[in-house]
């Protein structure tokens, strides 16, 4: 029994492991000099990798993901709630796929009429191009003619002939040569708008020589349903010029844009959503949805207060568009593409989204660019929407 005691106590535990330290430095020192060395780490110093970049090529063009069960009558419209309780003026792109450049749901077949009525009726509006970019729109059509019956092939079947449009019962032809016909076909037979745009020539006057890559310009596009402004009036403009009215564009955009359109290699495809709030649900508006530096309501609150008694609720709609880039690998021509979806408002408070879209209202002039609440026209119907989405009126 005294033994077990000596052996749990403290003071023997402590004795016999001094007896092992002795016992393994005699060992230690009676080997040779040269066995006493401390080995030397074999460890390579830490060099960070080189981030990878993910490799693009032409590819990408034709290895299309077909969507055989597509039943379009019961294909619903994306719903798109990408509103933030700020708003800060980014680029927020994210990467996608060439599969997901179109985007087809029950509403195509009426679009498609509203859509071949305007081009017809508003031509001058909605469709135009100059002839340096007749390649870039034929090449594009051209692949169309490939992509859409690979990816939607319920909608679009291959013939003889061309590519025939089972919805609208009509034919794209092959082999077009004219850049209007083709910019008409595309718009009437595709629920997407598209805008081409093409590097300035250094020796343009209209380049800027300070610029640190190729600056882009608008050549040619479909667009039947802009959102407050006049196509038209971009055409032959540069990225930089087209964005003068947006506040905020030229010191938080300008310089990272140019910089990515110039950049983006063939193959790769980005995409991104924008949000707004308008009074009025009509799809085709060339105006009325901005609120300019020199207009009158800019500072003029009695006209605001006016303004504002004519919000009608019944009418208006959170309007957002989903948005593309991507560059042709032939003429290297960039192409902007956008559908755009509108939801009431009435929708927005039922489904239970009211509350955060009224703080995104709410936060458009608290982001890093507070002008946009003038911009975007909050200033004029922001009062009674908020109350609306909160459910403190009806409308």
């Amino acid at each position: 029994m005294i033994q077990v005691d000596m052996v749990q106590s403290p003071l023997a535990w402590l004795l016999l492991l001094l007896g092992v330290f002795v016992f393994v430095a005699q060992r230690v020192l009676r080997r040779p000099p040269e066995q006493r060395r401390v080995p030397q780490s074999t460890t390579q110093p830490f060099t960070p990798r080189a981030k990878q970049q993910p490799e693009y090529s032409e590819d990408a063009y034709y290895d299309i993901e077909p969507l055989h069960g597509l039943k379009l009558e019961s294909e619903q419209p994306i719903q798109l709630r990408t509103f933030k309780p700020k708003y800060h003026l980014t680029m927020a792109l994210e990467n996608t796929t060439m599969s997901d450049l179109v985007a087809m749901d029950n509403t195509y077949e009426s679009r498609i009429k509203l859509r071949s009525d305007l081009i017809r009726d508003n031509k001058y509006d909605v469709l135009a191009h100059r002839p340096v970019v007749g390649p870039a729109v034929l090449e594009f059509y051209t692949w169309m003619l490939e992509y859409l019956p690979s990816r939607f092939p319920t909608v679009y079947t291959r013939t003889p002939t061309g590519l025939f449009n089972t919805v609208t019962n009509s034919t794209l032809p092959h082999a077009i040569t004219d850049t209007e016909q083709a910019l008409t076909l595309l718009g009437s037979n595709v629920d997407t708008d598209f805008l081409f745009l093409l590097p300035i020539p250094a020796t343009d006057p209209n380049h800027d020589p300070a610029s640190e890559g190729p600056q882009y310009r608008l050549e040619g596009f479909v667009t039947c349903f802009p959102s407050g402004f006049s196509t038209r009036s971009k055409l032959g403009l540069s990225l930089s010029a087209i964005h003068t009215p947006v506040p905020g564009y030229a010191a938080k955009l300008q310089k990272s844009m140019d910089r990515f359109f110039a950049a983006l290699p063939v193959g790769r495809i980005v995409k991104r959503h924008n949000w707004t709030v308008t009074t009025r649900p009509d799809l085709f508006a060339t105006s009325g949805t901005h609120i300019h530096s020199d207009d009158p309501l800019a500072e003029a609150d009695a006209l605001l207060e006016e303004e504002e008694e004519d919000v009608d609720l019944s009418r208006t709609v959170l309007r957002c568009e989903r948005q593309t880039l991507h560059r042709l690998p032939g003429t290297r021509a960039l192409v902007f593409a956008f559908k755009t979806y509108t939801y009431p408002i009435g929708q927005v408070r039922e489904e239970g989204s009211g509350e955060a879209l009224a703080e995104a209202i709410e936060g458009l002039g608290r982001g890093n660019v507070p002008e946009m609440t003038v911009y975007k026209r909050q200033v004029v119907w922001a009062p009674k929407v908020t109350a609306f989405l909160r459910g403190g009126i009806d409308g």
